[in-house]
């Protein structure tokens, strides 16, 4: 049965229906659980499934099952139908009013203009740390990193303090930071924003300037591990060494000869590489 642009446009109507889209929005590509959505908008496991399951019938979202769970992901070749059916009619495709998302190559990081990139995660005390430090040194110049919190802890986690101090990195100027401090108009403008933790990857942020390219590149936490000091070390270890492989491939990557798109997709592809050294 074919689906009609007032199925997806009323799907998307209702503020809840629209905020579970959006979550899912942010967290593209990853398919995320159910239950995991329903926590993360307070929604009760009833509810949470009514709405998925109207977004499903309109085309606007996938599901698939993974052991028990039912795994949800936005569905973009859905959207991208509902837009074209907005606008093919509006102007006859007159491309001076219904211009299509410019799609140019993205510029070339250096020294005298390198790309400003955010970290985020919840208590900006580990995971995000870790990623500043790591591209403030890999970028060579060409990269500035930052990191900041949905809801800042006090301060790093020793542990991530003392592992950076040990491999040589300068942690003089590392402090947990609010994610507002890089919302207002003083702050530098972002040219990336990436998640590394899936709280924070669900929850709204703010409408940043310049529409930086953002993406999920979710580990676990460290600061959650359990078990003897050196297994909590570990953790902290295996975060740092993942971390450190991602950036290295997000600094290797070849800008001059990508577009947007193209480049979209490579970051996100960064996001699910999953060894560590």
């Amino acid at each position: 049965m074919e689906i009609e642009i007032t199925d997806k446009l009323g799907a998307l109507a209702h503020p809840n229906r629209l905020a579970l889209f959006r979550l899912l929005m942010r967290r593209y590509p990853d398919a995320v659980p159910a239950g995991e959505i329903a926590a993360a908008l307070a929604f009760k496991a009833n509810t949470a499934s009514a709405y998925l399951s109207v977004l499903k019938q309109a085309g606007l979202i996938s599901q698939h099952r993974t052991g028990t769970s039912l795994m949800y992901t936005a569905d973009l070749p859905g959207l991208r139908g509902m837009f074209d059916d907005l606008l093919s009619g509006c102007c006859q495709n007159r491309p001076g009013i219904c211009s299509p998302a410019s799609n140019e190559a993205m510029p070339v990081p250096t020294a005298g203009r390198p790309f400003n990139v955010l970290f985020i995660c919840t208590g900006n005390s580990a995971r995000s740390l870790l990623a500043e430090a790591i591209l403030n040194q890999a970028g060579e110049g060409k990269f500035r990193a930052f990191s900041a919190g949905t809801r800042p802890s006090p301060g790093p986690r020793p542990e991530a303090a003392a592992l950076l101090q040990a491999k040589g990195y300068d942690t003089a100027g590392l402090r947990a930071k609010d994610l507002q401090e890089f919302a207002g108009p003083e702050a530098p403008q972002m040219d990336f924003v990436f998640t590394v933790c899936d709280h924070a990857a669900n929850e709204e942020c703010p409408a940043w300037p310049g529409q930086p390219m953002s993406a999920h590149w979710g580990l676990a936490d460290p600061v959650k591990s359990t078990g003897t000091d050196a297994e909590r070390r570990l953790a902290f270890q295996q975060a740092y060494g993942l971390l450190r492989n991602r950036i290295k491939a997000f600094v290797a990557l070849p800008f001059d000869t990508l577009d947007r798109l193209s480049l979209q997709h490579r970051v996100d592809d960064i996001g699910r590489v999953t060894i560590s050294d």
